[in-house]
């Protein structure tokens, strides 16, 4: 028979283990995502909302979001791809130069059983699922932001120049261009100094030339640059455009003195992306005097490019990820998340009220397209992405002529293979 002694330390030792099941925790189920501090902070502050409001919905589970600078953040992936640990969730752009960087070297997980459980292709925008299917071996990615690129006009200019319709073809866009010189007016405006500004109008013109399947086969770095005839068209219609179409001058300039010339009515068009909407109303600018449409290429394909978050190969809890994910894309989180994160959502079902006659139209335009194309400095490696900036500013200022451009794209390419 126990003494009460005994008894007393009995149930302390029972207390204490029972206080000790009890301060326990369960354990967690934790996921890494790795991605930018953006300069929107409103998208900083966004994103740990929805990883806080993930975690009250599914106790025991905690998002560590890691947040880097943009070559940080690049550097961090390049060395989790070669090392056995990493991010469950990693933020990279979508294309087969930057996001398929990673891809390629394994770190990507494919995505195909998560599209078809949780049915991501019936909610998301068909131009920015489209990413996710150009690589080869599954889908990876899932759609974090899009942007759409097209040509912005000033309605007032258009109507100077006798110009009565948005032109809906390459002739028709050829025409407008040529009653805008006529009237003494520059069609476009571009800044040299950034590289990336100009290179839009070369994509452009080779998605124009070459067509869909011969334009991804070059940029993809198939088919021979200097034996495509459609190249060497491509790089004369640029300096065509840029000689006789483009502000002058336009190489000593960067983008945001460029998109000050056009605010100003120095020039007819922009080739700019969807946020130049609220960077027009921000600057005060009368939105009515202005209207888009998608460069006319004739392809049925809208030029964009895609910020994208991928599921990584070293994660030890995909299913977790994709839960995180599935919830992230979810129309109830992107309706709270409008004009947070971007002003368009990547989920087709998001609802929009008191949008500007500009945004609506953006998004007429997201839901038309279900292909896209894009940026040169996205779809190649940063290498070959620098001799493309060289020979297309070398092509602008008259150094070279368009068959010597083609020729030393491809002798580049030939060279690092």
């Amino acid at each position: 028979m126990l003494t009460l002694s005994a008894k007393l330390k009995s149930s302390c030792m029972a207390a204490i283990a029972i206080a000790a099941v009890a301060v326990t925790p369960v354990k967690a189920e934790d996921i890494t995502l790795w991605t930018l501090n953006f300069d929107n902070n409103a998208a900083n502050v966004a994103l740990k909302k929805v990883a806080s409001d993930f975690e009250a919905a599914n106790p025991g589970t905690h998002i560590e979001i890691v947040q880097r600078a943009v070559d940080e953040h690049k550097t961090a992936l390049r060395v989790a791809a070669g090392s056995n640990r990493g991010p469950d969730i990693y933020f990279s752009w979508a294309g087969l130069g930057l996001g398929g960087e990673y891809v390629k070297a394994g770190l990507s997980l494919p995505l195909d059983k998560y599209y078809t459980e949780y049915k991501w292709n019936d909610e998301l925008l068909p131009s920015a699922a489209a990413f996710a299917d150009l690589y080869a071996g599954g889908k990876h990615g899932t759609p974090f932001t899009f942007k759409g690129e097209a040509v912005y006009y000033n309605k007032k200019l258009f109507q100077q120049a006798g110009i009565t319709e948005e032109p809906k073809t390459y002739d028709e866009l050829l025409a407008a261009a040529d009653k805008l010189k006529a009237a003494g007016i520059p069609g476009f405006t571009f800044g040299g100094t950034v590289n990336w500004h100009v290179m839009r109008l070369m994509d452009v013109i080779l998605e124009t030339k070459c067509g869909a399947e011969k334009h991804d086969q070059l940029k993809l770095m198939k088919l021979d640059w200097s034996k495509e005839s459609c190249a060497t068209d491509s790089f004369a219609e640029f300096a065509k455009w840029t000689k006789d179409y483009t502000l002058q001058p336009f190489m000593g300039i960067d983008n945001k003195q460029s998109y000050s010339l056009f605010t100003a009515g120095r020039a007819a068009m922009m080739l700019e992306g969807d946020w130049l909407v609220g960077q027009l109303s921000g600057s005060g600018a009368n939105l009515d005097d202005y209207g888009i449409f998608p460069f006319p290429t004739n392809t049925n394909r809208l030029y964009g490019f895609a910020e994208y978050n991928y599921i990584s190969t070293k994660t030890k809890n995909p299913d977790m990820a994709a839960k995180f994910i599935d919830y992230f894309l979810s129309t109830k989180v992107q309706q709270d998340l409008v004009g947070q994160i971007s002003s368009i959502s990547v989920n087709k079902n998001v609802q929009y009220t008191n949008q500007k006659p500009l945004e609506a139209e953006w998004l007429d335009i997201f839901k038309t397209y279900s292909k896209i194309y894009m940026n040169g400095d996205q779809a190649f490696p940063l290498d070959v992405t620098t001799e493309y900036f060289r020979v297309i500013n070398d092509v602008a200022s008259g150094s070279i002529e368009p068959a010597a451009a083609a020729k030393q794209m491809q002798a580049f390419i030939a060279g690092r293979t």
